[in-house]
């Protein structure tokens, strides 16, 4: 695998991917174990690929989407155990954050997520602040459509104000009030477990995102089958609209 690796970083690896963290509970049900036994199967799983993002590949964004803003409608159960492996990944992957200089940020609307929850994320997003490798993403509560209609608003009320002329509501000044400001639109969106849609993941910034749907659940995705969809992305012909290649 060392010589694949090698071989994508000469190609040049996509500066940001992001995955849709698909399939714990179907992986659970498979095995009759319970959802959340499931989701903490996947919790393994994005630790090994985080590490494996970080230290083998040199990757330099990397955004999991962790809890949507539609998965409160799921069982307390089940909503609370999730909190509590953000919360466990954030209090006890520190030390190992700020060893491999990784930087953690949070999109989403923390305010509704559980107070012992947000404070250790927000805890651990103030310490890992001056990482300079990976800059880790965890998208917690969050939505595309309510990211966009919050950016909205702000650009409304800055203009109402004053801060900001109509002339300056571009693209640019509105990205700048997205949850992602500062972070490159992705250039690989992966969803595990085979369903072939975004589910309200991204929607501005994945305008020209390359997109990949393995089959594979996600507790049982392996930093193996990330090398090989790297490898058929670096294959594609992106174009952004343009005429491609010959």
């Amino acid at each position: 695998m060392n010589d694949s690796i090698e071989e994508l970083k000469r190609a040049g690896l996509p500066k940001h991917v992001a995955i849709i963290l698909d399939g714990n509970g179907r992986w659970a049900q498979q095995r009759n174990l319970s959802r959340t036994e499931g989701h903490f199967a996947g919790a393994q799983a994005a630790e090994r690929l985080i590490r494996f993002a970080a230290s083998d590949l040199g990757l330099r964004f990397l955004t999991l989407y962790a809890f949507s803003a539609e998965n409160w409608r799921r069982p307390k159960q089940e909503v609370d155990a999730l909190m509590g492996l953000l919360k466990q990944f954030a209090i006890e992957k520190l030390p190992d954050l700020k060893r491999g200089g990784i930087r953690l940020r949070i999109a989403g609307d923390v305010a509704r997520v559980p107070q012992e929850t947000r404070e250790a994320v927000e805890y651990v997003t103030a310490e890992t602040a001056a990482g300079e490798g990976l800059t880790l993403t965890i998208a917690i509560n969050y939505g595309a459509q309510q990211e966009i209609l919050r950016a909205c608003k702000l650009m409304v009320q800055a203009v109402a104000s004053g801060e900001l002329s109509e002339a300056e509501v571009t693209p640019e000044n509105f990205e700048a009030n997205l949850y992602t400001a500062g972070i490159p639109d992705p250039d690989l969106i992966i969803r595990t477990s085979g369903e072939q849609r975004l589910s309200n993941f991204l929607l501005w910034q994945a305008a020209y995102a390359e997109l990949a749907f393995p089959d594979t659940l996600w507790p049982d995705f392996t930093p193996e089958e990330f090398t090989k969809i790297l490898g058929e992305f670096q294959k594609r012909d992106r174009r952004f609209g343009s005429v491609g290649g010959e």
